[in-house]
C-alpha cells in the first residue's frame, strides 16, 4: 500500500480511530533510537579523541607544516 493510499484510508476512519492511529505512530517513533542522537554521540566521542594538552598550532606553524608536506610530496 502506498503512502497516498494509506492517507486516503486514514481520512475515511472515524475521528477516534484516527487519533488512535496517531498515538500508535508516535509510540512507534519513540521506541526507535534516533539516528541523530547516535550521530551526536559519535561526534562527541570523536571530539574527545582529538583533545590534547598542547596548545593549538599558530598560523606560522601550520604554514610550515603545509610547506614541509608539499616538499615531501612533490620532491
Amino acid at each position: 500500500m502506498s503512502l497516498q493510499e494509506l492517507k486516503e484510508k486514514a481520512f475515511q476512519l472515524p475521528e477516534s480511530d484516527r487519533l488512535e492511529l496517531v498515538r500508535a505512530i508516535i509510540e512507534s517513533l519513540q521506541n526507535q533510537p534516533s539516528q541523530k542522537s547516535e550521530r551526536t554521540r559519535i561526534i562527541k566521542q570523536m571530539k574527545g579523541l582529538l583533545k590534547t594538552n598542547q596548545p593549538a598550532p599558530t598560523d606560522e606553524q601550520v604554514n610550515a607544516m603545509l610547506e614541509q608536506h608539499r616538499v615531501e610530496k612533490y620532491l
